[in-house]
Parts: C-alpha cells; structure tokens; sequence
C-alpha cells in the first residue's frame, strides 16, 4: 500500500509539473505576441516624437538661413557658426539606424546647440513635444 501512494503522489508531482510547463508555455507564446505588438506601436510613437523633434529643429535652422541669405549681417559669425554646426548635427542623425548608440548623444548636442543658438538671438523659442523628463535633463546641461 505504501508504493501506491508514493505512485500516487509522484503522478501528482508529474501532473503538476505538466501543467506548469504548459502554461508557461502558453503564456510565452502569449507575451511574445502581446511584446511585438506593444513593442510596434512603441517604436512607431517613439520615430514620430523623434521626427517632429527632428523637424522643429530643420524648420527653425531653414529659416535662419534664410536669414543670412537675404540679409548677411542679420547674424553674428558666432551665430552662424552655431547655424551650421547645428545644420551638420542634424544631418548626421541616424534616422535609418534607429540602434545606432549615438543617436541619443546627438540628440542632445541638437538640443544644446539650438539653446546656445536662441540664447544668442535672445528669443524664447523652444520645442513643445519634449516630455517633462526629457525638459529637465535639457536643463541639467
């Protein structure tokens, strides 16, 4: 009587186990689906944030240099300068590499050179899109 219930108990733990394994299973399968999907959606807000940052900045530069073309002396060397390092950093952003590990630092050369720039003109012109987080850690620099 004894071997039928250690049997009993290791068909139990055998059962038990089985059932485990499934549905640990079922919901990794799951949580795969679920993660993409998620993931998608994340990656395409994220590359639509970006590109309106993006496109904020471009605006903004083709309108300087619009500036100097009509006028030369609109703007001081120093803010010319400032014009077409910020010009060079905004074309140099990776947008087809969105893994590129750079892109975060260049983004952020971006956003410093573009407060350097209207702290210069002395005009209060700032990107609207940016998070509270992402505001802060721009006035941290």
């Amino acid at each position: 009587m004894d071997q039928e219930s250690t049997d009993f108990l290791e068909l139990s733990v055998l059962l038990d186990e089985t059932h485990y394994q499934e549905g640990f299973r079922d919901g990794y399968g799951d949580g795969w689906v679920l993660g993409k999907e998620e993931g998608s959606k994340l990656g395409l807000d994220m590359g639509f944030q970006v590109g309106k940052e993006l496109g904020f900045y471009q605006g903004c530069l083709d309108v300087w240099i619009s500036v100097t073309h009509i006028d030369q002396g609109a703007f001081s060397d120093r803010v010319k300068n400032n014009i077409e390092q910020m010009t060079a950093l905004v074309s140099s952003y990776a947008m087809s590499d969105p893994e590129d590990e750079q892109i975060q630092d260049i983004m952020g050369k971006i956003r410093l050179k573009f407060r350097i720039i209207t702290a210069s003109l002395e005009v209060k012109l700032e990107y609207e899109g940016l998070s509270a987080s992402l505001k802060q850690g721009v006035e941290d620099l």
